[in-house]
Order: structure tokens, then sequence, then C-alpha cells
């Protein structure tokens, strides 16, 4: 049985199962937005925790929005991330670490595909954005930080989070289990590989050979210690934080989370308990943990 197959009967049960409303009540959370948008954290952020805003979701047609939900207040610009779901999957199945991201301040365009492979859709998510950032009459108006971009995706999404690489709007991408089907020679972005130590469909090993095609951009290599497929599925666990940190990182300029994949000392580095393999390439490896 194909890769593909394996996903539809157990992502069709999730989506019904987690098919009920989201919630919109504002948590809490060590970190603050700073006047130029950027995110600081206090010492020892758990990056897996709450962020500090409330939610909100959109279904349109093409593309889900989870976002920010008093984002037409803001004082700032939101970093997006587009999503690409895995095979015969919809958002409403990643619902969970979607939320998550956005109430840490991103706003998330999940393409409305379980065929999400070529791309095209999440792209489509970054025009609707582009123009609502625009729309006078929109609550994205001036809310969008469209110079900070990140892809994402689960499966076949995580391909298409690849695949998406290759645009020169995304800044960094996050393929999390990929399927095969991606070149990643064509990304020009950093990346950070996830794969599941007890994935039986996307093989740790399939994982690894896009991180080690990948040398010409700076690329990490994280295996989660004892997740499958479907661990990020639902409750994210153990995705939730590294995810976070990541596009933190990249898309909020957050130091502390920086830290966790940069420097001699990496976060990642040293965690054992979460990780049963990390990897770096020479490009990542000559990152500071600070930036200059």
């Amino acid at each position: 049985m194909s890769w593909r197959r394996k996903l539809l009967v157990p992502l069709a049960a999730l989506t019904l199962a987690l098919s009920a409303p989201a919630g919109a009540g504002a948590a809490t959370s060590s970190a603050a937005p700073t006047a130029d948008g950027a995110l600081t954290a206090s010492a020892a952020t758990d990056f897996g925790a709450p962020g500090p805003y409330a939610t909100a979701v959109e279904v349109g047609a093409v593309t889900t929005l989870y976002y920010p939900r008093d984002i037409a207040e803001s004082d700032r610009r939101h970093p997006v991330i587009v999503w690409g779901n895995g095979t015969f999957a919809f958002p409403v199945v990643y619902r969970d670490l979607l939320l998550h991201w956005a109430g840490q301040g991103f706003i998330v365009a999940a393409a409305n595909t379980p065929q999400s492979n070529p791309g095209i859709s999440m792209r489509a998510g970054i025009d609707m954005l582009t123009r609502r950032n625009a729309d006078p009459d929109s609550i994205f108006r001036n809310h969008v930080d469209l110079e900070n971009i990140g892809a994402s995706g689960h499966s076949q999404g995580g391909a298409a989070a690849i695949v998406v690489g290759s645009d020169p709007r995304i800044d960094t991408i996050l393929p999390i289990q990929p399927g095969p089907l991606a070149n990643i020679n064509s990304a020009h972005a950093p990346a950070l590989l996830l794969a599941g130590q007890k994935d039986s469909i996307v093989f740790p090993f399939l994982v690894k050979a896009f991180y080690d095609a990948a040398d010409h951009i700076p690329a990490l290599y994280g295996e989660v210690r004892g997740a499958d497929h479907f661990t990020v599925v639902g409750d994210p666990g153990p995705f939730a934080a590294p995810t976070t940190a990541w596009f933190r990182a990249h898309l909020m300029g957050d130091q502390e989370a920086r830290a966790q994949f940069f420097g001699p000392g990496c976060g990642i580095c040293t965690d054992t308990a979460t990780w049963s393999d990390i990897r770096r390439n020479d490009l990542a490896l000559s990152i500071p943990a600070a930036a200059p």
C-alpha cells in the first residue's frame, strides 16, 4: 500500500473528530511584541506554550486563515506561514498546530486542498493576503508582514513546502515528514526538515535524503524521538515548540528562538529527550547564535 493510501483512513476519521469550531480565548505568554514588530522573550521561554494572542479562523474557498483575532487593532504587521496538508487531509486536521502559530502572532494561510504537492494553493494564500493587506475594507489592511513569509506542511504538504521554497517571497521552509515528490535543490531559503523516529510512512532516511541534498542552503535535520507519522495531527505535541521557535527566529527576529538552532550550544543540540537525531550542515553551522 502506498504512503498516500495509508493516510486516507486515519486522516478522514481525524477530520471528523477535529471539525468542532476553534476556540478564541486569549492566553498568556512570556513573549511580547516590540515597537518594530519583533518578539522578545524572557529566559527559558517555552515555545510550546500558548502565545499572547486570541485567535480566529476564516474559512474561504481556497484558503483557511488562522490569525490573531484582534488583528484590525494590532499595532504591528504579522508574519505569514503558508501551510500544505497531507494527502486526503484538510486544514482542520492540523487545527491545533495552526491555531498555536496564530496565537504566537502569525497569520497562517492553509491551503484547502488534500492534494497540495504542486504548491499552487499555498502560493494562492500569499496572493490573497497581498490583496487583503492593500484592501481598505479588510481587517488585514496594513497588518500583514509580506516581507517575512515561511512555508510548512505535513507529508505531501511537507513536499509542497519544499516546492514553494523556490518562490522568492519565501524566507524559510519547515517541511514536516515530507513526501518524496519535491526537489530541494530549487529551494533558496533556510530549511528545518523534521522526521519522526518511528514514522513507517515517510521513513526518516527519506527526510535525511532531502537534508543531504540541501548543501546550498542552511539546513537542519531533526528527528523527533518516538514520533510516528500522525504525532503532529491533532495535538501537535513535540512538534509545537520547535516549529514555533524556528518561525519566530526567522520571521520575527526572536534571538532566544534563534539560539535554539544556531551556535555551538544550540538548544535542540542538547535536548536528547525531544530529539533522537539532530544534524546541521556546514552553512547552518556557520550561522552564529546571535544576530550581528
